[in-house]
């Protein structure tokens, strides 16, 4: 059972889904993530949403040209996911055990937004950085959100950077850039951050 299970029960999707509906309602920017993915990489790249939860990610990098396939464990989140967007494809699945057959490879951007990382079943941090590298075409980008804080964070931070980044180079993965925010702000520590790294 991962940390977000833990949290939630597995039933939070509809919850989800409204507290971001609210925040767009109340004038509220809630597509930083996908801005930023837009940035890195032109319309038309592939673009897999690991632990895509409700897709509010992917829904919006489709819409402004993206071809891409959501992945999640919580069939609570992928309902909704499914429900707004039933074009687009969306898989459940455990990131830890990832396969390419299951998702595709080729990807030119592999996003995990939010707090995937620091949500993840402690020890599975390295086995889902390898299964996310393996999806990745030479070239692409992993681009990660975290937490560090309980401020950024709904639990006690079980990650470092440092770990996260020395999962991503163990699999091959190098750190390119390192934000403050979705917004591309530099990072200069604090409570959240966004970590790209490319195969």
């Amino acid at each position: 059972m991962n940390r977000w299970e833990q949290l939630t029960g597995g039933t939070s999707g509809e919850q989800y889904a409204a507290r971001f509906a609210e925040l767009a309602d109340r004038g509220q920017d809630v597509h930083g993530e996908a801005r930023l993915c837009a940035a890195l990489v032109p319309p038309g790249s592939r673009v897999l949403d690991a632990g895509c939860g409700t897709g509010r990610v992917l829904v919006e990098l489709a819409r402004l040209g993206y071809d891409g396939v959501g992945v999640d464990r919580d069939a609570s989140m992928l309902a909704v996911a499914r429900r707004s967007a039933p074009r687009l494809t969306w898989v459940q699945a455990d990131l830890a055990d990832l396969d390419p057959s299951t998702a595709g490879a080729g990807f030119d951007l592999v996003v995990a937004a939010g707090n995937v990382f620091p949500l993840l079943a402690p020890g599975t941090e390295g086995a889902v950085a390898a299964a996310l590298a393996g999806v990745l075409r030479p070239g692409g980008l992993l681009v990660a959100g975290f937490g560090l804080d309980r401020e950024h964070l709904p639990v006690p931070p079980g990650l470092t950077l440092a770990e996260y980044d020395g999962h991503c180079a163990a699999v091959g993965l190098t750190l390119t850039d390192r934000f403050a925010t979705w917004d591309a702000d530099p990072y200069e520590g604090g409570g959240y951050a966004v970590s790209v790294h490319r195969r």
